[in-house]
């Protein structure tokens, strides 16, 4: 056999041939080809990207016998002495994960062991990893909530949308139905809920009072006959003795008192 290559032979009795690399005591499998060919045109671009760095993560082929994530991982490997499975590429204080040729996701170091276990897949423009059997929107992580929408909720501040480092990204209101109003230096909350049309529950001095009288509202709505399943804003810091204070006295608009299905 030609060299890194093996053959195998799958249960119908055809012959498979696999192409592989042994680096720093490491196997890396290259993929399964149909030729001998193949498989060892595989190997030899493996050892180039290895040893060339006219190769970059920037200008892959699409007839290049590897695919493009085996084809970073080597790059990673070269430039940094690290392989992940994964096609990431690392820097001093960030990494890329090479989603294709043309979708960069940029995240922080810190960020760099959870992007090693978990293959981001995507559907649509949603980016999402598959943890303890569920689907987890990479946005979410951050902060950014399912119903948040770009440019009210949140802002990536160089309009790069891919660029998930921390620095890049300003959630501007985190809860549902609450939007933030700049006024004389001073911020008011501004709490609103959508039943047949949108209606202003009230304006309030904190976020957390506004996403507290969001779910006092939703609350209200329901006992007065409304059959819609609200979302429920989810305080993370604050404890339950503080959220049943503050959703005791927190004023809701008379509108909303109200207001009957």
């Amino acid at each position: 056999m030609l060299p890194g290559v093996y053959v195998d032979t799958k249960k119908n009795g055809e012959k498979n041939y696999r192409a592989s690399l042994t680096i720093n005591q490491k196997h890396i499998s290259l993929g399964s080809y149909d030729s001998e060919i193949q498989a060892s045109a595989a190997y030899s671009l493996a050892k180039e990207i290895l040893s060339d760095k006219k190769h970059s993560c920037y200008n892959y082929h699409e007839d290049y016998p590897i695919n493009y994530d085996k084809y970073v991982s080597l790059i990673n490997l070269r430039d940094n002495g690290l392989y992940f499975s994964n096609p990431i590429y690392i820097r001093k204080r960030d990494f890329s994960y090479f989603y294709s040729p043309f979708e960069e996701l940029k995240f922080d170091i810190d960020d760099l062991f959870f992007f090693s276990q978990h293959k981001i897949m995507c559907r649509g423009n949603h980016y999402f990893v598959s943890e303890f059997g569920m689907q987890t929107s990479i946005k979410e992580r951050y902060g950014i909530m399912s119903f948040a929408v770009e440019g009210r909720d949140y802002i990536f501040v160089n309009s790069d949308s891919l660029d998930f480092r921390r620095e890049n990204l300003k959630v501007v209101n985190r809860y549902h139905g609450v939007t933030v109003i700049e006024k004389k230096m001073k911020k008011i909350y501004k709490a609103t809920i959508h039943v047949r049309s949108n209606y202003v529950i009230g304006k309030y001095s904190s976020e957390k009072e506004a996403a507290v009288a969001y779910n006092k509202a939703a609350d209200i709505l329901i006992k007065n006959g409304f059959k819609k399943s609200f979302m429920q804003n989810y305080i993370d810091d604050c404890t339950n003795k503080e959220y049943a204070e503050i959703y005791s006295r927190v004023k809701i608009s008379d509108t909303i008192m109200n207001l009957k299905a």
